[in-house]
């Protein structure tokens, strides 16, 4: 007979405890091997896809496309090993693709190879059946469903967090229409409240509901978002003005369900637009910073970038210039390379220069990070500022490759604008911001000239320097900009 495992979405790494389903890359009914990939995942970090740890048949998916699941939610069940024959085989039939999935390798629960955090690295736990009490909704054998507590292949439920059994409470026959039970005490006044969603949780907070006083039309009584809705619909109905044929008694107004306006197009703040959202409102809540900024004639940088680009070899790219200067003032002043610990109340200063730069990708503003950025050349730069900026247009970049930065370079100036006052990318302590570099009329030598004039800027966390140091940092990355030799001391 075969046996129904459970697969659920694994800890991706990185603190992430949700993911939202961008596609799924198998159907119900669909045959799988150990690690193929089953479904396409976007966290706050990047899109990844999960591999699948045991070989089968597909029974089940939970989660639509668009859907976002909390880590250690079911993502679906597969059934392993070869079917029952004769009279041994449940209602319904044996599960089709049996013998292509024992020929896949499926018969087996070794584990599997393809490691995630959370999963992946020996042999499946054994599965225990749940005990469950008989519930007032009665018992029924449901039509044949290929393993006890879930749903048979194609049976159309392609989603949900929960499944029931039996004589389960909250266990609904096929088309028996369930009276719904009499109310009279909350209803989950001990105990865990059946929601799974973070998002129906957040609906019912922002509105003041108690999810305790609800009853979920969800399996096993699982309270889903259209419960809250509907419960949050009833509340407005029950506060509604009287009609104007209603004598008119003194009520307090009708309040709203949310702060915000009503009309209007809502987008959630999820994903990498949500985890930005967080991290930048916890940048200005948290580090103080200021700016400053200066112009430079960057007229001598472009063209030592195109004596380099015509002596031959791999072209150099005016980014990665800019992050050699960058490093070079990092040792000098070693005190923007460094984070501040609050709960220690100290400044670590750090050894490595992560260099982040900020690229803005379909999803949103992603910032790559170039590890040890300090012992790289302009033709080692250029090349990893280009697989890196490749891979966040095409959405693969991993959490590992967007994490662990110490010192973030913003060339805005690719937008046409000349300055901004960035938000430091926590918990960084500076941010180097680059203007475009366009023709202005500079006293150059004593006399006026048109030059390649650019503006640079230095967002920097007050509490690990003064004006003095941060000010020195910027006024050596305009001398290397301005005279790119004032390089060869460093090299």
């Amino acid at each position: 007979m075969a046996q129904v495992l459970e697969f659920k979405l694994p800890d991706l790494g990185e603190g992430l405890t949700e993911a939202e389903i961008v596609r799924w890359l198998v159907q119900v009914g669909d045959v799988v091997a150990v690690d193929q990939p089953v479904v396409e995942v976007e966290t706050a970090k990047a899109m990844v896809e999960v591999p699948c740890p045991y070989g089968g048949v597909v029974t089940a998916r939970f989660g639509e496309e668009g859907e976002e699941l909390p880590v250690g939610a079911p993502l679906l069940t597969v059934a392993v090993g070869a079917p029952a024959s004769g009279g041994d085989a449940p209602a319904g039939g044996g599960l089709p693709g049996a013998e292509e999935a024992s020929r896949a390798g499926s018969g087996t629960t070794e584990g599997s190879g393809n490691v995630l955090v959370g999963y992946g690295t020996g042999a499946p736990p054994a599965r225990r059946r749940r005990v469950r009490a008989a519930g007032p909704l009665g018992a029924g054998t449901p039509g044949g469903p290929s393993a006890p507590g879930h749903p048979a292949p194609g049976s159309g439920r392609t989603h949900g967090a929960a499944r029931t059994e039996p004589g389960a409470v909250g266990f609904r026959e096929p088309g028996v229409v369930q009276p719904a039970p009499a109310r009279t005490a909350p209803l989950h006044a001990e105990g865990p409240v059946p929601v799974i969603s973070p998002l129906v949780r957040r609906l019912a907070r922002d509105n003041g509901l108690d999810l305790r006083e609800l009853h979920g039309s969800g399996p096993d009584g699982l309270i889903l978002r259209a419960d809250v809705e509907q419960a949050l619909r009833a509340a407005t109905a029950r506060q509604a003005p009287p009609a104007a044929d209603t004598p008119v008694r003194s009520s307090p107004a009708p309040s709203r369900l949310s702060s915000a306006p009503a009309d209007g197009v809502r987008t959630p703040l999820k994903g990498v637009r949500g985890a930005v959202a967080d991290k930048l409102s916890r940048s200005r809540r948290e580090i103080p910073d200021a700016t400053c900024w200066v112009d430079a004639d960057a007229t001598e940088l472009m063209r030592a970038r195109a004596a380099m680009n015509a002596a031959g070899g791999p072209k150099i790219s005016l980014l990665a210039l800019l992050a050699r200067i960058c490093t070079a003032a990092l040792a000098r002043f070693p005190e923007l390379n460094s984070t501040v610990d609050t709960e220690a109340r100290e400044i670590v200063r750090l050894d490595q220069v992560h260099l982040g730069f900020a690229a803005q990708t379909e999803r949103g503003l992603v910032v790559p990070v170039v590890r040890d950025a300090h012992a790289r050349d302009a033709e080692s730069l250029t090349a990893e500022f280009a697989r890196l900026t490749e891979a966040a247009r095409t959405g693969t970049l991993t959490p590992g490759e967007l994490t662990g930065g110490t010192f973030t370079l913003n060339n805005y100036g690719v937008f046409g604008v000349d300055g901004s006052t960035p938000i430091i990318n926590h918990p960084e302590a500076a941010m180097l911001g680059v203007g475009r570099i366009v023709p202005k009329p500079w006293v150059h030598e004593g006399e006026l000239a048109v030059r390649q004039v650019v503006q640079l800027s230095l967002t920097f966390d007050h509490r690990v320097c003064d004006g003095g140091t941060a000010g020195g940092f910027l006024r050596y990355v305009a001398d290397c900009v301005e005279q790119p030799a004032v390089l060869l001391r460093t090299l």
